[in-house]
């Protein structure tokens, strides 16, 4: 039986959450207005704080809370990244050894796409429960529309949700956990299905540049992929961890209790809020992250043989 934890899996880890820093720092601002955009409801259509796209999402937060606005709830994601990053690259590794991945060109297309699927999704699934806390966080901070001299600190928000909502299912541990686990491990079965049963059975470039150019298309495709399979979960995260439609009252609760309300009363399109900078974010973000991984760990592989 192989072996759980081995050198490698600690070198994939320490270039997964290299990556991880990397692409959060870039591709910040576009999380924020992909959950500025998944948390309004069509009822705010027509007032001065509704965004009507990306474009103007970017002009009135610019214009009404400062340029700084853009990085609002930055630290909880560059806190989570290094330890989420390590754990989705690492767990991805070690789910696939488990499964019996081979490295000798042994296995068939349909062997590797289905080991490579599945161990996505269990990398994705134990993902979300570390990543969790930090989002409630995250998107409460992100929904703040002050000013960027008034915005609170990250860990009075953090102490707000504890006082207000505890540390439970409906508090900082539990709020929305179940669509977290359903986005990351919809994201992840894809993103790494795809990207790395199609990276290993296509032919590599001699031209380190054009190898570069294959790797980040192929990176771009599988996360722009896995947004639009993945983003029904992720509305419904923004909605259970956003602000409630009325003060005091849970509206959003459950999964697919809260697909299924934003469906009958908005529509299906609105289950796809917030794709555009989504895309523009996870398509060239995850693109950023495969590449950054896999250079850092080469390097690191060569550093530490």
């Amino acid at each position: 039986m192989p072996k759980i934890l081995t050198k490698d899996n600690g070198l994939q880890m320490i270039s997964g959450g290299c990556a991880g820093c990397v692409e959060v720092a870039i591709m910040h601002p576009l999380d924020l207005i992909k959950t500025r955009l998944q948390i309004q409801s069509n009822a705010s259509r027509g007032s001065a704080n509704h965004y009507n796209g990306v474009g103007d999402c970017m002009v009135k937060m610019y214009r009404q809370e400062g340029l700084k606005s853009y990085w609002k709830g930055i630290i909880p994601p560059l806190c989570v990244e290094t330890p989420k990053r390590a754990w989705k690259f690492g767990t991805y590794e070690i789910f696939k050894t488990q499964m019996g991945y081979r490295r000798d060109g042994s296995m068939t297309f349909g062997q590797m796409a289905t080991v490579n699927l599945m161990a996505g999704m269990g990398s994705g699934v134990t993902e979300a429960i570390i990543v969790n806390p930090f989002e409630v966080v995250k998107v409460k901070m992100q929904s703040n529309r002050s000013h960027q001299s008034a915005r609170p600190t990250t860990w009075s928000v953090a102490r707000e949700i504890i006082r207000e909502d505890g540390m439970g299912r409906n508090g900082l541990l539990g709020k929305g956990l179940t669509a977290t686990i359903g986005r990351n491990g919809a994201f992840n079965t894809i993103y790494f299905g795809f990207f790395y049963t199609v990276v290993h059975n296509t032919e590599t470039l001699e031209n380190k540049w054009l190898e570069l150019a294959r790797k980040f298309a192929l990176g771009f495709i599988s996360g722009t992929m896995a947004s639009i399979f993945n983003i029904p979960f992720d509305v419904a995260k923004s909605r259970i961890q956003g602000p409630q439609p009325e003060p005091g009252k849970i509206a959003y609760r459950g999964t697919f209790r809260t697909i299924g309300m934003v469906y009958s009363k908005e529509g299906f399109a609105a289950l796809y809020k917030g794709l555009v900078p989504k895309i523009m974010r996870l398509g060239p973000g995850g693109a950023i992250m495969l590449i950054v991984k896999d250079y850092v760990f080469d390097h690191l592989k060569v550093r530490f043989p």
